[in-house]
C-alpha cells in the first residue's frame, strides 16, 4: 500500500479558476495566488489578477512553459509558483501534463468547480451516472461508442473543431435507435452565461460561444403515425430496454429480414425471441390480414412489445409471453418463422419449426455469432438425408453509416449480421 508523499511542502500550486476570476476563489486559494513569486496562466486567466509582484508567465507554448517550470523547480529558488488552470485541473485539464513532467511531490491541486459540474447544476440534472467525455483535441470515437450504447446522460467538452454544431450533426448522422435532447451551456460562471436547449437539427446550424459544454440526454420521442413510412420504421420510433436501448434489430437489417421472409396476406407468422417486437410490428403493418405472433421470454421484452404494438402496430400482432419452444405449442402452424433469439434452444426450436411449418413456408434467422451460424448449418446438414431436406441461403450484411467528423465524413461500421434462410427442398 502506498500513500502520498507529504514530507516536503509543495512549491507549485495548481489553482482552478472559473470565469468569475478572483470572486470564485476561496480565501485560502486567493492567498496562494497573492503569495506567488511566479504566476503561470493563459492571458485570460492572468487578467483576473492584475495586481501583485509575481513574475508572470503567459501559457502560450505549453512545452516551453513546462521546461521553464522544471528549471525553476530545480534551481531551488524561494517562494511558490502558482499555475492557473480552468475549473478542475485534474478533470481533462492541465493537471495530467504537470504530473507527467514534474515531480508529484512538488505539486498541490486546488480545484474549482468544473464546467461539467456547473452545467449539470444549471440543468438541475443528477449526474452521478453520467458519461463524461472530452472531445477537446481528441477523436469522437469515445462519444460515438457512448451514443451507440445509448448512454442515458452524456457531457462533452468541446473544441473549435468538435463544436456543438458538429456534435449535433454527428448524432444525426449516426441514425441511432434512441433520441437525444441537447443542451449547450456557454460561458458558465461568467456574466454572459447562457444555457440553451436545441433540437439536433437546430444545433447543427447554430453558432456558439467558444467556451461551452454540451449535455446530451436520452429520451423517447412520440412519432406522428402519419409521418411514419409503410416499411422501415426509424429505430428511435420503438420503445426499447432502458438499460440496453441499442438492443433492437436495426432498421437496415430489419428491412432485409422482411424481404427474406417474403410475407403474404392471411399467413401465420412466428417471431421467436422477438425482443422489443420491431420485426413483428413491421410485419403487422405490412400485412394487416396476416396473424403475427411475437414470442418473448422476458417480462420486460413482452411489455415493450405490447407498448410498441399500441403506438406503432396493428391488432393482428399477438404478443406471447413465454420461452420457445414450449411457448409455440398452442400457436397455429406457421407459414413463416423468424428467429431473432433462441435462449440456448436453437436446435429444438428448429426441430419444432420444421415439423410445424406449412407447405411453401420458410424460416429466416438473424445471427451475430459464429457459434450460432455453425449450429444452424450443422442442423441443416443433418437433414440432408431426411425425408424433408432443407436448402440453405446465407447472406451477410455489413452496414456502415457515414458520420461527420468536423468538416469531414468517415464510415462507422455496425456489427455484421448473418441472415440464413431455410426452405424445404422441392422433390
Amino acid at each position: 500500500m502506498t500513500s502520498a508523499d507529504n514530507s516536503k511542502a509543495p512549491t507549485i500550486h495548481v489553482v482552478g479558476v472559473g470565469l468569475d476570476g478572483q470572486a470564485g476563489l476561496t480565501q485560502v486559494t486567493l492567498a496562494l495566488v497573492q503569495r506567488a513569486v511566479v504566476l503561470v496562466g493563459s492571458d485570460r486567466q492572468l487578467s483576473y489578477f492584475p495586481d501583485g509582484q509575481a513574475e508572470r508567465w503567459p501559457l502560450n507554448d505549453l512545452k516551453s512553459t513546462l521546461d521553464r517550470l522544471r528549471q525553476w523547480l530545480t534551481s531551488g529558488q524561494s517562494g511558490i509558483a502558482v499555475v492557473l488552470a480552468s475549473g478542475d485541473p485534474l478533470f481533462f485539464g492541465l493537471g495530467r501534463l504537470l504530473l507527467k513532467h514534474l515531480p508529484p511531490e512538488s505539486l498541490a491541486f486546488h480545484p474549482h468547480l468544473s464546467a461539467v459540474q456547473l452545467a449539470f447544476g444549471r440543468l438541475k440534472l443528477p449526474w452521478q451516472g453520467a458519461t463524461l467525455i472530452s472531445a477537446h483535441g481528441r477523436s469522437t470515437d469515445t462519444l460515438i461508442a457512448a451514443l451507440r450504447r445509448g448512454d442515458e446522460l452524456i457531457a462533452v467538452l468541446t473544441d473549435p473543431t468538435h463544436t456543438p454544431a458538429a456534435l449535433g450533426q454527428l448524432v444525426l448522422g449516426l441514425d441511432l435507435p434512441c433520441s437525444y435532447r441537447l443542451w449547450v451551456c456557454e460561458n458558465l460562471g461568467g456574466d454572459d452565461e447562457q444555457v440553451r436547449e436545441f433540437a439536433l437539427e437546430e444545433a447543427a446550424s447554430a453558432t456558439f460561444a467558444r467556451l461551452n459544454v454540451v449535455v446530451l440526454q436520452r429520451w423517447q420521442v412520440d412519432f406522428d403515425q402519419d409521418d411514419l413510412p409503410l416499411v422501415g420504421l426509424p429505430d428511435r420510433a420503438f420503445a426499447t430496454f432502458s438499460d440496453r436501448p441499442s438492443l433492437i434489430t436495426k432498421r437496415d437489417i430489419r428491412i432485409q429480414i422482411l424481404a427474406d421472409l417474403d410475407p403474404r396476406p392471411k399467413q401465420v407468422i412466428w417471431d421467436v425471441g422477438a425482443g422489443t417486437g420491431s420485426v413483428s410490428v413491421e410485419l403487422s403493418r405490412l400485412c394487416p390480414t396476416a396473424q403475427v405472433y411475437a414470442i418473448e421470454k422476458t417480462a420486460a421484452g413482452h411489455s415493450l412489445i405490447q407498448q410498441n404494438q399500441r403506438h406503432l402496430g396493428s391488432p393482428n400482432l399477438h404478443p406471447i409471453y413465454g420461452a420457445a419452444p414450449a411457448a409455440l405449442a398452442a400457436l397455429p402452424d406457421p407459414d413463416r418463422i423468424f428467429i431473432g433469439g433462441s435462449g440456448g434452444h436453437l436446435s429444438n426450436i428448429l426441430d419444432l419449426g420444421a415439423c410445424r411449418l406449412r407447405p411453401q413456408g420458410h424460416i429466416v434467422l438473424a445471427l451475430a455469432t459464429l457459434e450460432h451460424i455453425g449450429a444452424v448449418l450443422a442442423w441443416a446438414d443433418g437433414t440432408a438425408t431426411s425425408p424433408q431436406p432443407w436448402s440453405v441461403q446465407l447472406r451477410q450484411i455489413q452496414v456502415q453509416h457515414g458520420v461527420r467528423v468536423g468538416s469531414l465524413t468517415r464510415w462507422q461500421p455496425l456489427t455484421p449480421i448473418t441472415l440464413i434462410s431455410l426452405s424445404p427442398k422441392q422433390p
